[in-house]
């Protein structure tokens, strides 16, 4: 390969989005739930995902992950097409959604959640938890975990006595389990109060240099915080996409969505 090729490679491999879907539609009956929908994450970037509800925001996501088939269009991830590929073949090229992990073991300390799920990342059963106890890699990579969303000094209390906060920033800890390279998150400030959000918002801030996220949230003050670029949903479709201050101008977007008083 001549050295122009190489550079020619090189600038491509380094600006090919991490995550790119292509013109996808999902139909349920007659209704069109993702209509051409096109949306992309760049490696370290928070990309953020909004639209009223059933705007079709989570028949998207689960297209991205796997739980769902397109109709048509394409999903490329790291490099592949994984428009057919399960969900766990995805999980393992390292994409990982906080919202997998339905809830905490509360009867289980914070460091016992978080050595279950990088058991659980291993191939290993989730069951075994006198296996996690005993095994010393598992633990040290589960409080590197912990102490990266800033729970490790609560990492031998129990999560039934974690506050709501805490609970989401366990399940982040357990969603990293598998190193991944993109994290979807859920409306991850739901039923938060305003220093829990902010102390939120900090750590995901925090962590992009780790992983690109695709975030999922209605809260337009952590959106507008922390998001690179926002792709804005309505009645399946993508009305637009671009940074926040171009989300904030756009007009069609103020009517359909965003209203006057959040801007």
């Amino acid at each position: 390969m001549h050295a122009a090729e190489s550079i020619h490679f090189w600038v491509v491999a380094v600006t090919e989005p991490l995550l790119q879907a292509d013109a996808l539609v999902k139909r349920f009956g007659g209704l069109l739930a993702t209509d051409n929908v096109a949306i992309n994450v760049m490696a370290g970037e928070i990309h953020a995902l909004i639209g009223p509800n059933g705007a079709g925001k989570t028949t998207l996501v689960g297209q991205l992950t796997g739980n769902l088939r397109p109709d048509s269009g394409t999903i490329r991830f790291a490099g592949r097409d994984v428009t057919r590929l399960p969900i766990h073949a995805r999980v393992q090229l390292g994409l990982a959604r906080s919202f997998q992990i339905t809830s905490v073991l509360r009867e289980f300390t914070t460091l016992d959640n978080a050595a279950l799920a990088v058991q659980a990342h291993d191939g290993h059963s989730f069951r075994f938890l006198a296996d996690a106890r005993c095994d010393g890699r598992l633990r040290d990579l589960a409080l590197r975990n912990l102490e990266t969303v800033g729970l490790g000094p609560r990492a031998h209390t129990l999560a039934s006595a974690l506050s709501h906060g805490e609970q989401r920033q366990l399940e982040i800890a357990m969603a990293l389990a598998g190193a991944p390279k993109l994290l979807l998150l859920d409306e991850p400030m739901a039923g938060m109060g305003a220093d829990e959000s902010r102390r939120l918002v900090a750590l995901l801030r925090g962590l992009k240099e780790r992983c690109g996220m695709l975030l999922i949230e209605h809260d337009m003050d952590a959106v507008f915080a922390l998001a690179d670029r926002i792709t804005v949903l309505v009645y399946g479709r993508a009305i637009a996409s671009g940074t926040p201050d171009q989300i904030r101008s756009n007009a069609e977007v103020r009517q359909a969505y965003l209203g006057e008083g959040v801007l």
